[in-house]
């Protein structure tokens, strides 16, 4: 134990975050980061301009609070998912992990309980921890997949309060179908429970993929949660947001704190909404190279998923960390999630995407 750890453990700290480590992949500065799952296109500089434009509107009022309900911000997000949603549907936070974060401390915290099915994405334990909610880990069948039986059955056996399902599902990429979610949100009304269905890649997915948002109708319990870091380029603005039933807004607005939301952050959004059509346009380009290393993954015998991501998560490895390893000698890095034979690459431009494919391509062939 170091200096550091010893020092902490001496703090008054929840039993349950003893022992913990913070979320974070490695953050290493080499000149391809194809790692985090981030959009590696630099934004257009049409957007950058808007966004310019917007924040120094908003600068002029800083010394002001911001608007608390974020209005024109939700009317854009309601008018880009479609679906009939209006701004009463809609709530915005400083990225999907701060929206996946208050949905646990509006339903969740000591005495309930957060299920999911694994491997999935690794904030969820964490959330829980934070908000001192029970973490219930749910399985998958040994090809990462989750059947509508399945997932139901797991759901009435443990009865959490909140169940997450990631789709397209991090870090396999594949996207759950709607049975799935319509069997675990009928599982779960028998204890009357929450669903969550994280969406933060569905702008990636597939053509014949269907978003959880058709389900909302009819449903009070269902949450679907979105993120403008993917698809939009903005990791770095941090917006996240749900559509969901207007009581579940009213319950979020419970925990939220006031004025959580910055007037530049609602600025810099507001801007990329204005400019939509220009930010998906790379999408396809991103799509596009996410397929090229699906192909060339399988023609060098490796196992690519299906991917609705902007990521490739593929097995067939024999030593996935000489791999990693070697991949960062040249330059790249890409992440090891830690399960076995299996990597995960983020699909970026063509030239990062070319540069990957060639070294990965040099050292599998150094292994035979």
């Amino acid at each position: 134990m170091n200096v550091r750890s010893e020092l902490l453990s001496q703090l008054p700290l929840r039993e349950n975050l003893r022992g913990l480590s913070p979320y974070g992949a490695p953050q290493i500065d080499v000149p391809i980061q194809l790692n985090v799952n981030e959009n590696t296109h630099p934004l257009p500089q049409t957007v950058i301009d808007a966004i310019a434009q917007e924040v120094s509107k908003a600068a002029a009022t800083l010394n002001r609070y911001p608007d608390r309900e974020f209005v024109e911000l939700r009317e854009l997000l309601a008018k880009y998912l479609g679906h009939d949603l209006d701004r009463e549907n809609i709530w915005a936070a400083n990225g999907s992990n701060e929206i996946l974060q208050q949905i646990l401390q509006a339903f969740g915290g000591p005495g309930r309980s957060v299920m999911s099915f694994g491997p999935t994405y690794s904030m969820y334990p964490l959330l829980a921890s934070g908000t001192d909610t029970e973490y219930i880990a749910g399985q998958r069948a040994d090809d990462f997949t989750l059947s509508a039986d399945s997932a139901a059955a797991q759901v009435r056996e443990h009865t959490p309060n909140i169940v997450f399902l990631c789709s397209p599902n991090n870090p396999t990429g594949t996207a759950l179908g709607l049975d799935v979610i319509e069997a675990v949100y009928e599982a779960a009304s028998e204890t009357n429970a929450m669903v969550i269905v994280d969406e933060a890649y569905a702008e990636f997915s597939l053509a014949n993929t269907k978003s959880a948002l058709s389900l909302l109708g009819g449903r009070q319990r269902l949450i679907v949660s979105r993120t403008m870091s993917k698809a939009f380029g903005l990791a770095g603005a941090r917006v996240g947001y749900l559509a969901a039933a207007p009581e579940v807004t009213d319950a979020i607005r419970l925990v939220r704190l006031p004025y959580h939301l910055s007037a530049v952050t609602q600025a810099t959004a507001i801007a990329a909404l204005k400019n939509v059509d220009l930010l998906l346009a790379q999408v396809e380009e991103i799509k596009t190279q996410r397929d090229r290393i699906v192909s060339t993954l399988t023609e060098l015998g490796l196992k690519p998923s299906v991917s609705d991501s902007n990521f490739v998560f593929f097995g067939g490895l024999d030593d996935p960390h000489a791999i990693w390893q070697g991949l960062l000698d040249a330059g790249i890095i890409i992440r090891d999630n830690g399960i076995a034979g299996t990597l995960r690459v983020t699909a970026g431009t063509e030239a990062e995407t070319t540069a990957f494919l060639e070294r990965l391509t040099e050292l599998l062939s150094a292994q035979k």
